[in-house]
């Protein structure tokens, strides 16, 4: 098992924040379902970006990747599944964009996966399934899941606080329907903001969908997706980590953010500032500096992955701080309410963990100690900024799980003058 020791210091300096993985994983499927050749550039090729490429490979796509960062992608339909098993890894994102994708190709597909994504939930899929007559099977609600018949327009209930990625799933697929469709949210729809970068890029490749106040979503069928050059702009979410490294250490200059963006994660700039942080807007750096910050009252439902960053820059502010509406966290790559208050209360922290969020009473410094990832990226990015005020240096096992969506990450934490050392437990 990897891990690495972190010695306590400042972090500053310049950073290019990686592209957004949400926008990579849409680019890669829009162009994979446009007849002719497009091309993506700015791709950090991470374990769930491998695994959405090779899964699109699988459906008849030609993927081939043009330089370290770029890929040139040749669209096939109809679809024409390939290979009958595909392989998620961990990708939450793949397994549930890709379900209804599969159903527009003829025979069997079985998604697996491994990690937490064997149990992630899929029951607003299998309603469907049940109301169409569509063929499934899976392992007492776990994957694998073998999947058999095709998907028909029509009205789809999905509810409100379930994750974005159903909705973007059927956003991708309903459109190459003959018949037109409609998506009708049962209750308030939480992560507006991945919904908005959804129709977004569906728009770039030509295809339409009409929000009604994220009450319905109206798709008309028979549309094509048309080929597009697309660049990936930086990823919010892996900058939250930067940002608060910067309020909580020294001045970190962070490259290559869209400030007009419609990642929803970009509410880290927001609530940095609420929290009284230091952040300035200069061309596209977004430059944090050292900055007493104090508590606030955080709804988390529309930006859940940024809550493991905030609930460390909480736990290093003045007072309390209270995050709300986040029991989804509970099902992502690990229990993240479980996890981050468990490894932060391990270094000192003062963390409370609710049915459905966090009180964290803010202290000034934490005392170190040894913490575990839980197999998740966003826990181990987030200790380690929390590295920056601990008195005692902090150990951080499993900690190679950054591959799931940064694998530079730790090159990128030293560039900024981290004190670390990579070894192996065996």
């Amino acid at each position: 098992m990897n891990c690495v020791k972190i010695n306590p210091g400042k972090l500053e300096g310049e950073i290019n924040i990686p592209p957004s993985k949400s926008l990579s994983h849409r680019a890669i499927i829009c162009a994979a379902l446009s007849r002719e050749e497009s091309n993506i550039d700015n791709i950090v090729f991470s374990d769930d970006i491998h695994a959405t490429c090779e899964a699109m490979r699988k459906l008849g796509a030609s993927i081939e990747k043009t330089s370290e960062t770029s890929l040139k992608i040749k669209g096939s339909f109809p679809l024409k599944l390939k290979e009958e098993e595909i392989d998620c890894k961990e990708s939450g994102s793949t397994l549930r964009f890709l379900i209804p994708i599969s159903l527009l190709a003829e025979g069997k597909a079985t998604f697996k996966g491994r990690g937490k994504l064997v149990s992630r939930p899929l029951e607003s899929y299998y309603n469907i399934f049940d109301e169409q007559g569509i063929k499934y099977k899976n392992d007492d609600g776990n994957l694998p899941l073998e999947l058999e018949g095709n998907i028909n327009s029509g009205e789809f209930k999905l509810e409100g606080d379930i994750s974005s990625q159903f909705i973007t799933g059927l956003m991708f697929t309903l459109p190459l329907l003959n018949g037109d469709s409609k998506i009708i949210m049962q209750s308030e729809l939480e992560s507006k903001g991945y919904v908005d970068l959804t129709i977004d890029i569906l728009d770039k490749f030509g295809v339409k969908v009409i929000n009604n106040e994220y009450k319905e979503f109206i798709i008309k069928g028979g549309q094509e997706y048309k080929a597009y050059d697309y660049k990936v702009e930086g990823d919010f979410s892996q900058a939250a980590f930067w940002l608060v490294g910067g309020i909580l250490g020294e001045k970190i200059d962070c490259r290559d953010l869209d400030p007009k963006s419609l990642q929803g994660d970009k509410a880290i700039l927001h609530l940095i500032k609420e929290m009284g942080g230091n952040l300035n807007l200069e061309g596209s750096s977004f430059i944090a500096k050292k900055s007493n910050t104090k508590g606030i009252i955080i709804d988390a439902s529309e930006w859940p992955d940024i809550v493991p960053i905030l609930t460390v820059l909480a736990a290093l502010s003045q007072g309390e701080t209270k995050i709300i509406n986040a029991a989804r966290l509970r099902i992502k790559e690990s229990d993240r309410l479980k996890a981050i208050s468990t490894e932060l209360n391990k270094l000192g922290a003062d963390v409370q963990e609710l049915e459905d969020g966090l009180v964290i009473m803010g202290k000034k410094n934490l005392t170190g100690g040894t913490v575990d990832s839980w197999n998740d990226h966003r826990i181990a990015m987030a200790l380690a900024i929390a590295s920056i005020k601990s008195k005692g240096e902090i150990t951080i096992t499993n900690s190679d799980v950054v591959k799931k969506s940064y694998p530079h990450f730790w090159e990128d934490f030293k560039s900024l003058g981290g004190d670390i050392d990579e070894f192996n437990m065996g």
